[in-house]
C-alpha cells in the first residue's frame, strides 16, 4: 500500500537539543509536499508549547496541531478519565497539566523529572501507589542523547524502580504505546499500513511502530549506535540522516 503519512521523532532526528541536524528543515519542507506529517516526541522535561516554540525558532515550518508530545497525550488521557495526578516531572513540565485540580487524584505520572528525581519525591510517589493510585509512564525511554554528546538517563529506569517496589505495572502513554499512536493516526486520518515512523531509537521508534502495523525508518543520528543493528530488529529503511529521507522514499517506499 502506498505511503500517505510520516511520523517524525524530534530529538535525534530533526535536532539534538538546540542544534539543528543538517538539512532537517528542508527535508521536512519536502516531505510536507507529499505526505501528511506529524512530529512526535517522548521529550518530557518541558511542556509542548516550549517544544513548538523551539522548533519554530530553529527554522522548522510546522503548525502546533502537527506536534504530539507524550505530555500532551498524557494530559488527554487524564481528562478522558476525569482524573488528577501526582506529577513526578520537572517544574516546567507541570504547566502542561493545568485544569485537572477539580478531579480526584487517581494516578502518579512519571516523566523525565531531571533534578526532581529526589528520594523524597520518589518516595511520595511510592506511597501514593501503595495507597491505590495507578502508575503512568509518560515515556519509558532508557536514555537520550544529551547536549554534551553523551547519553543521559531518561525516565525509564526510575519507572522500573517504582514498578519493582510496588509490584505494579505502569500504563505507558508515550511512544510506542497504542494510546499514543492511535491519537496521532486519528489526527492524520491514516491507517497504520499507510504510515512510516522515523526515529533514532530502534526499539521504541522502529520496533514500536512495526508492532502497531506501521513501517519503521531508523536514522543514524541522535542516540543511534552501531550495536543497535545487532538486536534482531529489522527496520524497513535505514538512512544516515533525515536529509536523505525524501529521496529515499522516492526510491524505496
Amino acid at each position: 500500500m502506498s505511503l500517505r503519512a510520516v511520523l517524525l521523532d524530534i530529538d535525534g532526528v530533526l535536532c539534538i537539543r538546540d542544534e539543528v541536524i543538517e538539512g532537517a528543515p528542508q527535508a521536512l519542507k519536502e516531505l510536507k509536499k507529499k505526505y501528511r506529517i506529524a512530529l512526535v516526541t517522548n521529550t518530557t522535561r518541558v511542556p509542548s508549547k516550549t517544544i513548538f516554540e523551539k522548533l519554530k525558532f530553529l527554522g522548522f515550518d510546522i503548525r502546533e496541531s502537527e506536534l504530539f508530545t507524550a505530555l500532551k497525550v498524557t494530559k488527554g488521557f487524564l481528562l478522558k478519565n476525569k482524573a488528577d495526578a501526582y506529577l513526578l516531572t520537572t517544574d516546567e513540565a507541570k504547566e502542561e497539566f493545568t485544569g485537572l485540580e477539580s478531579y480526584p487524584l487517581k494516578y502518579v505520572v512519571v516523566a523525565d523529572a531531571y533534578s526532581n528525581f529526589t528520594y523524597q519525591n520518589l518516595n511520595k510517589a511510592f506511597r501514593l501507589l501503595l495507597e491505590g493510585a495507578e502508575l503512568i509512564a509518560v515515556a519509558p525511554n532508557k536514555y537520550f542523547m544529551d547536549k554534551d554528546g553523551k547519553l543521559s538517563l531518561d525516565a525509564g529506569p526510575f519507572i522500573k524502580a517504582l514498578e519493582y517496589a510496588t509490584e505494579k505495572n505502569a500504563i505507558v502513554i508515550g511512544k510506542p504505546s497504542h494510546e499514543f499512536f492511535t491519537v496521532v493516526l486519528e489526527y492524520l486520518k491514516a491507517r497504520p499500513e499507510e504510515t512510516l515512523m522515523v526515529g533514532d531509537d530502534i526499539e521504541f521508534d522502529v520496533l514500536g511502530a512495526q508492532k502497531f502495523g506501521m513501517r519503521g525508518c531508523l536514522v543514524k543520528t541522535g542516540k543511534f549506535r552501531d550495536k543497535d543493528l545487532e538486536r534482531g530488529i529489522k527496520p524497513d529503511l535505514i538512512i544516515q540522516s533525515i536529509k536523505e529521507l525524501p529521496e529515499a522514499l522516492e526510491a524505496k517506499l
